[in-house]
């Protein structure tokens, strides 16, 4: 799935030759796809879709939405405690790269807390570790991104771009000397981050009845609201109704990943990260003239890589042990076998 990502990232006019790639001889796909179109289709309108024959008269959940009830209990603290470390030090560390964001942080913390978990079953159904590790990412990444874009001048995400440039609107250069020159503003945005907190757990706190009683809105009344919403929101992009047409192509491919039980998160990372890697692989390869050992030749990148290498390994060797204690516990003795009671105890 994140090899088809990647493919997807393709999709578009090439970086350094401008020649079209996956394009179809259009010119709507030049620019490549939009996260937003491929999100909308795999998670909204499959969500939709897969959820259309509900009932009428189908049981509508009922939530305790008074404030004794939002308090985390013993058990969703000592099930969290661990994935809200975990996804703030993901979010840290990718909030500090330029140009990567808060949304690489959120699917990379999901992925770790899938990796790890003992019950890979409980995601997708409420697991509390699949909530709290991408949301102390997202967080964590939001206020990192802050470190390149005052230190350096460069822009962790979106939203500190737009904020660069209300800094240079008004005079003010990012940089190493923003500290010395401008020290007011910088302390008085940290002192922000507090005071923004505060109002976010104030609004937010009152507010969350209103959102859950949407979920006690029929489904027959709710559906088509959502179809609605998705394809206004999808044409607000580049006002145009190519970008639905692509929201009904990947409406069909999540439905089939669906059914077909494939992670959408791992192709949404391929496409996000995928352009990335080959922006500045080619990059470096036209620096180092095609030589690839450009890549081992600092003690920084020779790590980096030996980690990853690593990091394959093990989970090839973790994956191979996993098969071999199910297989011995359902009995069977071969891996043909073992799909195949995988695929029964799922249907």
């Amino acid at each position: 799935m994140a090899t088809l990502g990647i493919l997807i990232g393709l999709v578009g006019g090439d970086l350094f030759s401008g020649a079209p790639r996956f394009t179809f001889g259009t010119m709507n796909l030049y620019d490549g796809l939009n996260l937003l179109v491929i999100a909308m289709g795999i998670f909204g309108v499959a969500e939709v879709s897969a959820n259309v024959g509900q009932t009428l008269q189908s049981k509508r959940p009922v939530f305790d939405t008074s404030l004794r009830a939002m308090i985390p209990t013993r058990d969703d603290l000592r099930r969290s405690w661990k994935a809200i470390l975990r996804g703030s030090g993901i979010g840290s560390f990718f909030g500090v790269i330029p140009g990567t964001g808060p949304l690489i942080a959120s699917f990379v913390a999901y992925s770790a807390e899938l990796s790890a978990a003992k019950d890979k079953s409980r995601f997708g159904r409420g697991a509390i570790e699949g909530l709290t590790a991408p949301e102390a990412a997202n967080n964590a990444a939001e206020q990192t991104s802050f470190i390149p874009t005052l230190a350096l001048g460069i822009p962790g995400s979106a939203a500190m771009a737009i904020m660069l440039s209300v800094f240079l609107i008004h005079g003010i250069t990012p940089g190493p000397g923003l500290l010395n020159d401008h020290a007011d503003i910088v302390w008085g945005l940290i002192m922000s981050f507090w005071i923004g907190n505060v109002l976010l757990v104030a609004l937010n706190i009152p507010m969350i009845g209103i959102w859950v009683r949407l979920l006690s809105v029929p489904y027959h009344y709710l559906f088509p609201c959502i179809l609605i919403f998705i394809c206004l929101g999808v044409y607000s992009i580049h006002n145009s109704a190519f970008d639905i047409w692509m929201v009904l192509v990947f409406s069909v491919v999540g439905f089939g990943m669906r059914l077909l039980d494939l992670p959408a998160a791992p192709m949404l990372l391929g496409f996000i990260l995928g352009p990335m890697i080959e922006e500045h692989f080619r990059r470096s390869m036209l620096i180092a003239r095609g030589d690839l050992t450009t890549f081992f030749q600092t003690p920084l990148s020779a790590g980096l890589i030996s980690c990853v290498l690593l990091i394959f390994l093990w989970r090839g060797a973790r994956m191979v042990r996993d098969w071999r204690v199910k297989s011995a516990a359902a009995g069977t003795s071969n891996l043909s076998a073992y799909l195949a009671r995988k695929k029964q105890d799922r249907t």
